[in-house]
């Protein structure tokens, strides 16, 4: 598995990941998830959203046509998040790469349309996530499709969490 802070290779191609650094005082923590000046413009946040991933439990996998995912791992939590490549004309396609971030390691990871993407709550507590997706989920006023090719009830996929 990679760790952004000791491992920052990322093997997908269009798959970023960074450490999310903490500056801390003793009020707390705070920590810049995006800037508008390091973001590329096709990655530029549409909506965002937070979730709370129980214990031993995950979501997905599931790719998306059109859409990137900036998803922030900041803690609590740690998480073993799973991506493969499922570009068919990607240099990278078939590339499956596993990434722990979360409490211990807190991160950014940048997933691009057509990367299958999952995570799993590893820690016996629920797990925070933050989502900024550069689209709208279900299009402008929720009237279109949702952008999302799911496995996780295919007992044929391939792409398995556990």
């Amino acid at each position: 598995m990679n760790n952004p802070e000791t491992n920052p290779e990322v093997k997908i191609a269009g798959v970023l990941c960074r450490a999310l650094a903490k500056f801390a005082d003793q009020r707390g923590w705070l920590a810049e998830i995006f800037r508008q000046d390091e973001l590329a413009p096709e990655h530029f946040p549409a909506m965002a959203y937070i979730s709370v991933t129980e214990p031993g439990l995950g979501r997905g996998p599931h790719a998306h046509r059109d859409q990137t995912d900036l998803f922030c791992f900041p803690g609590p939590g740690t998480f073993r998040v799973v991506l493969w490549d499922n570009r068919p004309g990607s240099p990278t396609h078939g590339v499956r790469q596993e990434f722990l971030l979360g409490e211990a390691c807190p991160g950014i990871i940048i997933v691009p349309p057509g990367v299958v993407h999952g995570y799993k709550n590893e820690s016996g507590y629920p797990g925070l996530v933050c989502n900024f997706a550069n689209r709208l989920y279900r299009g402008p006023g929720r009237r279109e499709p949702v952008d999302e090719i799911r496995f996780e009830n295919d007992p044929d996929s391939p792409f398995r969490l556990t």
